[in-house]
């Protein structure tokens, strides 16, 4: 088995990989997460030697890493960076939870995303990928990709919420947030309603200011795709929006997204 980065693997059949001597042989896709940028393949002749992790618990900012990868003409290649960010989680862009969300100040070669990021221990501690840091890269802790190939290799795919629905973020006109009577300064627009989806048949049309979901306050795109885990798939969720200038009540069903979106 192997794991690296969704998405710079660029097709899903006919792929070879590189065996540490230098052996190219054939592996298929067993699966692939986009929203975690990860994929799992399958190789016969991949190495099945136990790798050491590391606990992630044990960086800080400042810590030493390694993130090594590897070209089919040159070999190996490494680049040396530290931890520059810790945080508990982090919502990405494509509405998966990173835990914790580690940020490396690293310069990444295209050959080494989804390569191995070591300790100063010489223990594996992630995954390096580019795609959820606007500089460096960030580690995708083992932790969560040991979760997540698990699930790849049962269902080949993780199940994650649909709502079919395109929002942005907006801000709220000052007398429009005295009518309402709320606090928070912005909310979620409805740019796009994709047509049979849980959308469309909750009523919900363009223009539409969602405020609240699951009696929880909506003030941007986050507060949205923290009800779609996968485990919300199938439960109905209380909104309220503004129409017309004019809260409304309502609820919507979370469905599973479609397999290959993102």
């Amino acid at each position: 088995m192997i794991v690296t980065s969704e998405h710079a693997l660029r097709r899903d059949e006919d792929i070879q990989v590189t065996l540490p001597n230098g052996r190219v042989v054939s592996a298929s896709l067993a699966g692939r997460d986009p929203s975690t940028d990860i994929a799992v393949l399958k190789c016969a002749e991949a190495s099945k030697a136990a790798q050491e992790f590391g606990d992630v618990a044990t960086l800080k900012p400042g810590s030493l890493t390694l993130v090594v990868g590897r070209t089919r003409v040159s070999g190996p290649v490494a680049a040396l960076g530290v931890v520059s960010l810790v945080a508990p989680d982090r919502r990405t862009w494509t509405g998966a939870s990173i835990v914790p969300y580690i940020r490396l100040d690293v310069g990444l070669q295209p050959t080494a995303v989804g390569g191995a990021v070591i300790d100063a221990h010489g223990r594996t501690v992630g995954m390096a990928t580019p795609r959820f840091a606007r500089f460096g890269a960030i580690a995708v802790p083992a932790s969560s990709i040991n979760k997540i190939t698990d699930t790849l290799l049962q269902k080949g795919r993780i199940p994650r919420g649909y709502l079919g629905v395109g929002l942005q973020p907006v801000r709220l006109p000052d007398a429009l947030r005295d009518k309402l009577k709320r606090n928070e300064k912005t909310a979620a627009i409805v740019m796009d309603v994709h047509p049979g989806g849980s959308a469309d048949k909750a009523g919900i049309v363009i223009g539409d200011i969602l405020i609240s979901m699951a009696g929880q306050p909506v003030t941007g795109l986050e507060d949205v795709q923290s009800h779609l885990a996968g485990e919300a798939i199938g439960k109905t969720l209380p909104l309220k929006f503004v129409r017309g200038g004019a809260i409304q009540a309502g609820s919507i069903v979370v469905a599973e997204r479609p397999h290959g979106g993102e």
